[in-house]
């Protein structure tokens, strides 16, 4: 691995690109290097269209090519669907950046610099783009929520949780669960993606209601 420069791209992607990092920036996810800091290792940045929305992700394919992958097994679709089909209330939720919220450690931050005309960056969270970085946070996640998954009215799907229940009362307990969960270890929620005790939504790329089950 070495230093790579910035990719050729049009105005209206740097535009975007710019957007997102300073979002980054003032998130304390991402560093900017000094210039008279040596950097060994950059990435270029790319822009990306990912479920409805833009998304900044470093090229990392030279660093998933020295990474040993992950054998941690993320949860699979249809099982989850089987699970959640034909039910009355389900509640979905969307972590905020998903990757996002899990710190590098730090002998790990240099190897995760980008490029940009802007200059050389560093991630202080997992970034998008890292071979490792589904199996790693649903490892995460399953860890957090073990106990509410094997009580059978809840399925992880990496940064996705789902609640679902036969009856309100139950629904509402279990979202409290939930939170009260989340509160400790500061795990955020992106509330425009966020749906609450609903019959019928999507979730996992499907339509899910009490009645049936399509694919969105």
């Amino acid at each position: 691995m070495l230093r790579r420069p910035p990719y050729p791209e049009s105005l209206e992607t740097r535009k975007e690109i710019e957007k997102h990092i300073n979002e980054l920036l003032d998130m304390d996810f991402l560093r900017k290097i000094g210039h008279n800091e040596i950097v060994e290792i950059t990435t270029p940045v790319l822009i990306t269209w990912h479920d409805g929305k833009y998304r900044l992700c470093g090229d990392f394919r030279a660093l998933n090519n020295y990474t040993k992958a992950d054998s941690y097994p993320i949860s699979r679709i249809p099982h989850a669907l089987d699970k959640i089909a034909k039910v009355k209330c389900i509640t979905k939720m969307d972590c905020m950046k998903g990757f996002h919220q899990n710190v590098v450690k730090s002998n790990s931050i240099k190897l995760l610099r980008i490029i940009h005309h802007m200059g050389t960056y560093e991630y202080t969270r997992m970034p998008f783009g890292i071979k490792n970085a589904p199996a790693h946070f649903q490892s995460i996640m399953d860890t957090i929520f073990q106990e509410e998954i094997l009580g059978v009215w809840m399925v992880v799907y990496i940064d996705d949780i789902i609640i679902y229940s036969e009856r309100w009362e139950d629904h509402l307990q279990y979202i409290d669960i939930v939170l009260s969960k989340c509160t400790p270890i500061d795990l955020k929620f992106l509330l425009k993606e966020c749906n609450f005790g609903q019959q019928e939504l999507l979730a996992l790329g499907h339509e899910v209601s009490g009645l049936s089950l399509a694919i969105y």
